[in-house]
């Protein structure tokens, strides 16, 4: 066991006893340092879980506590996540047979085109020339989303989610070193409009460091509204035209968004995409997000191999997950998009027998010189197109006393999204989740811009029930297209493996883009140090890089839950 991993119970203490203040009515919730409870809370930053697990103790269920941190982590995780993005959320009630899935996820205007992201030249834009200003940002919808999760599961008022958020907000809280260093990289794009600027950074126009204190004002009456009215309130009136204004007078990339692109959008109760693998079921969101399929995929196509005898240390182990990531990506940048405009071959992409022909072509012995998409039932023409997803976002899930379980991933896309802020709150860029190429080798892209459309995602909350259909595990992560294989890597953990929802998150990973096996440095690393010169020996060309990586989750024992924080993040796994 590396070093990480010895440490991680020292970690996760640390994170819950030298954090932020936090208001009173919020403090002394225990640390879950491997212990076990009857309910729990996991999120990046301890005031999301504390916000949380505030909700299952005045008798909230696992819908009103993760409503509760998503709102919280808007205000001390901006740089992440929060209602000017959104989100995938997985719920399970106790009880029922199948889990609901809910997408909030954000969608292009109206009026965009499939020529949003190419220049005057006819190339594509670079990343780095998109993000900033409107062009990015996407229509906002975790506030549909959690009112459409809340009156279906919900057991406390509406109003009774925001107050933690609104405390935090009003009341003050401290930016984290995480944070500081996100404002750090994104300031002189922050310092382009006046909100951000005020929030984020210090008067001579440097970024704030970490332990100073924010109040947010803006963000308070925002929340107070949407609080008091309703999602109407984000979608109509002053907050929306906020959004509107500031999009389409951007100081860059200034874009179309109108009053009607919010006030139209819908979130939108999807179909769960579920695989077994071994004796397990996995389920995970389906289209928009090609996370979920890729989960799958990633884990049935490495059944036929003994992980559980291979072991966490054997190369053969992470050369045999690289192998199955690198099937699982060809299909998802092939296939991947939004169902509600494009044939996705869900169920062909998750069915047992192709996902067995697949694992056939692994070799245990041997890099494969060329992982291409397969050709999944229902599939058609279309070819791969990139996305410009990065290491960003966050996962949050809570199991209450009654069985019910929810996993939630959400996001804003990059550091600080669009780099722009209004009514208090970041604005996504998640449009450049888009590919820009609308096509390639004369083939239309599954994943390019339409207007109302929703951009693929890598987000994969995922939910996983034993043989009797009980929940063991509920997990996510962040991370850009890592997100996938942090998620398959903690189930594999978990199940193969046998270590704690803990230590399967703690442990490094592997990734593969196009060709390349990154392998993480850093001190999450070490474990892969030694299995480098192995993994190359099989053909891979490695560079060892850090990941950005950052998941949680909760996992059920026969003594109750116990939670798992990412000892790379700041956040911590609370219960009672």
């Amino acid at each position: 066991m590396n070093k990480a991993l010895r440490l991680l119970p020292l970690l996760l203490a640390a994170a819950c006893t030298t954090g932020n203040p936090v208001p009173p009515a919020m403090a002394a919730a225990p640390a879950a340092d491997g212990a076990t409870f009857g309910a729990m809370t996991t999120a990046a930053d301890p005031r999301g879980a504390e916000a949380g697990l505030a909700m299952l103790r005045q008798g909230g269920n696992a819908i009103d506590a993760a409503a509760a941190m998503m709102l919280a982590m808007t205000v001390v995780e901006p740089q992440s996540s929060g209602i000017g993005g959104g989100g995938f959320l997985m719920y399970q009630a106790a009880g029922a047979r199948n889990p609901d899935s809910f997408d909030g996820r954000e969608k292009a205007p109206m009026a965009a085109t499939d020529r949003l992201f190419m220049g005057a030249d006819g190339k594509p834009m670079s990343g780095r020339e998109a993000v900033p200003g409107g062009k990015s940002v996407g229509v906002p919808g975790n506030v549909a989303m959690v009112a459409m999760a809340h009156a279906r599961h919900g057991k406390l008022p509406w109003a009774a989610l925001f107050k933690p958020a609104i405390e935090l907000a009003r009341g003050g809280y401290e930016i984290t070193p995480r944070m500081a260093r996100s404002i750090a990289s994104s300031a002189p794009r922050l310092a382009l409009t006046p909100e951000a600027t005020a929030i984020y950074l210090n008067a001579d126009g440097t970024p704030k460091p970490a332990g100073t204190r924010i109040v947010n004002e803006a963000l308070a009456q925002t929340l107070e509204a949407i609080a008091s009215q309703g999602p109407k309130a984000f979608y109509t009136g002053r907050v929306a035209q906020s959004i509107v204004t500031r999009v389409t007078t951007a100081p860059m990339n200034p874009a179309t968004m109108t009053l009607a692109d919010l006030a139209g959008y819908e979130a939108k109760a999807r179909i769960p995409v579920c695989g077994q693998y071994r004796s397990y079921k996995v389920c995970s969101m389906g289209p928009p997000s090609a996370g979920g399929t890729a989960v799958i995929a990633i884990l049935k196509q490495l059944e036929g191999f003994d992980l559980g005898k291979l072991g966490a240390a054997s190369p053969v182990s992470w050369h045999l997950f690289a192998e199955s990531s690198r099937l699982a990506f060809a299909d998802r940048a092939t296939y991947g998009g939004d169902a509600d405009f494009v044939e996705v071959p869900t169920a062909g992409l998750v069915s047992d027998e192709y996902l067995r022909a697949r694992g056939g072509l692994i070799k245990a012995e041997a890099r494969m010189a060329v992982a291409e998409a397969g050709k999944p039932r229902g599939a058609l023409a279309f070819t791969p197109g990139p996305g410009g997803e990065v290491p960003s976002t966050t996962h949050f899930a809570a199991a209450d006393g009654s069985g019910n379980v929810a996993s939630w991933t959400s996001t804003v896309e990059g550091g600080f999204g669009s780099q722009m802020v209004a009514s208090g709150m970041v604005l996504n860029n998640e449009l450049t989740d888009f590919s820009f190429e609308p096509e390639k080798n004369g083939a239309p892209v599954a994943n390019r811009v339409q207007g109302g459309k929703r951009p693929r995602s890598s987000m994969a909350p995922a939910i996983v029930y034993d043989a009797r259909g009980q929940v063991v595990l509920a997990v996510g992560a962040a991370g850009g297209m890592t997100i996938p294989a942090q998620v398959a890597k903690a189930i594999i953990g978990v199940l193969d493996w046998k270590l704690s929802v803990s230590d399967a998150i703690a442990l490094p990973l592997v990734y593969v883009n196009g060709d390349t096996l990154y392998a993480e440095g850093g001190e999450q690393g070490d474990m892969l140090k030694p299995i480098v010169p192995a993994l190359e020996a099989m053909g891979h060309k490695v560079v060892v890089t850090p990941l950005g990586l950052k998941a949680n989750g909760l996992e059920r024992t026969a003594k109750g839950w116990r939670g798992g924080a990412d000892p790379r993040s700041e956040g911590t796994s609370l219960g009672f």
